[in-house]
């Protein structure tokens, strides 16, 4: 690809950040209102191993940039079975996790039009939006960088002017009178925040999935994953420790756009409306960046043999369009299937859970190959530290799973396992032994795509 057409350091950074701020904080305050004020250590426990996350994919993106971040790394230190399944899990996680990008612009927008709470209107503002930010994707990654780059400058201007000014309104009652409302013990409560605040820094991989059109990866994947995560992780526990000071308890756990309800109670009408259009511009925006990284993944395994060959497909400038639709319209089956439920903010929660526990199997992969990539050129001292460090990277993922819906770490499990059954298609042992089969003479033939 073309160097003027790469994403460069600052595009890399505002493509995690993006990625992430876009629409993970947006509706989560809605999301932890149920759990009460205790979710604030959540948010401490989340951002510590979200910053572990961060040094893991940044020291791999250093010491071994590759197209299609935690897939590659599975595949390349687990072999091809663990890459194929890595990918299919990634895969999935990602254009589930997607929709809840447009549900949350969505929802911001429905407090210029009220009609948008409902679930048919919903259902299409929502698929209008996947269908316009797919189409975005088909011009270039480096119109989505640019796209995002300045929707993520809309995002802070809620985030921060919240986490900022909110101060000024935030009422210690309101904080101490809902500290834990969930019905669970604190322990369960605070893990129960961290899981669902691990959305909030879903993307912490963006830069390594996406290093194949980032500019000198070996050195800008690294700087933009930490300089993305540290930028998202002060506005995440400003914003959302002040919110629950400005809201009551009741009226927050109902809101499709909390920042919007904090905004107008503080404020008047006016703020209100101002929040909820840079919400709404933000978290849109952000969804070109993760329909890119989803993208990028499947080629990248596509490449390899272990995903379908359509994947692999790539128009003049590099863009794998069929694999874009092809997210494009499985998104809209998600947004169909989930477009039942009463409020944004509950159709958000199915959503992100799925996504969250998806994503934790490759994560953890990665810390393990963060590993190996480490003590190939490192001395031994250093290598033990390294161990150290992703064991405890491991176990925060753990824990998380743990603090999710026991119905959806289920559903999980089943998925790993029925996945098993279609790598068959896609071992490049298999395709050996059918050539040997069928073509006994051994005429030369491709067995990769």
């Amino acid at each position: 690809m073309a160097g003027q057409k790469k994403i460069g350091v600052v595009g890399a950074t505002f493509l995690v950040a993006g990625n992430m701020m876009g629409s993970g904080v947006f509706l989560l305050p809605s999301s932890l209102a149920k759990i009460g004020t205790a979710s604030i250590w959540g948010w401490l426990i989340t951002t510590a191993g979200a910053l572990l996350l961060a040094f893991v994919f940044a020291k791999l993106g250093k010491l071994s940039p590759q197209a299609g971040g935690p897939y590659a790394y599975a595949r390349d230190w687990f072999g091809p079975y663990m890459g194929f399944q890595t990918n299919t899990i990634y895969w999935f996680a990602n254009w589930i996790g997607n929709v809840a990008i447009p549900i949350a612009a969505v929802g911001y927008f429905s407090y210029f039009f009220p009609i948008l709470s409902d679930p048919l209107p919903r259902c299409i503002a929502v698929l209008a939006l996947v269908w316009a930010l797919s189409f975005a994707n088909v011009i270039g990654p480096a119109f989505v960088s640019k796209v995002q780059t300045v929707t993520t400058s809309f995002a802070l201007i809620p985030i921060l002017g919240i986490a900022i000014f909110g101060w000024f309104f935030f009422d210690p009652a309101i904080f101490k009178g809902a500290y834990n409302v969930s019905g669970e013990s604190n322990f369960g409560a605070v893990s129960s925040a961290a899981a669902l605040t691990l959305w909030a820094f879903i993307g912490v991989e963006s830069a390594s999935v996406t290093a194949g059109v980032v500019e000198n990866p070996e050195k800008n994947v690294a700087r933009a994953t930490l300089a993305g995560v540290f930028l998202a992780a002060i506005a995440y526990i400003a914003s959302s420790s002040v919110i629950m000071g400005m809201v009551p308890n009741a009226d927050l756990q109902v809101s499709d756009a909390p920042f919007a309800l904090a905004a107008a109670n503080a404020v008047g009408g006016w703020g209100g409306a101002l929040v909820s259009l840079c919400a709404f511009i933000g978290a849109a925006g952000s969804l070109g960046g993760w329909i890119l990284l989803t993208a990028q993944s499947a080629k990248a395994a596509s490449d390899d043999g272990l995903f379908p060959s359509i994947f692999s497909k790539i128009n003049k400038d590099e863009v794998p369009v069929k694999g874009v639709l092809i997210v494009a319209v499985l998104m809209t089956l998600a947004v169909l299937v989930t477009s039942t439920s009463a409020t944004a903010s509950a159709q958000f929660d199915i959503i992100t859970s799925a996504a969250v526990v998806l994503t934790l199997l490759p994560y953890i992969y990665s810390c393990v190959a963060c590993y190996f990539v480490v003590e190939r050129s490192h001395t031994l001292a250093h290598t033990g530290a390294f161990w150290a460090l992703t064991s405890i990277t491991v176990v925060y993922c753990l824990w998380a799973i743990f603090g999710s819906s026991g119905s959806i770490v289920q559903y999980a499990f089943l998925f790993v396992l029925f996945i098993t059954v279609f790598y068959p298609f896609f071992s490049d042992e298999r395709r050996k032994q059918r050539l040997a089969k069928f073509n006994p003479s051994g005429t030369a033939r491709a067995t990769t795509n």
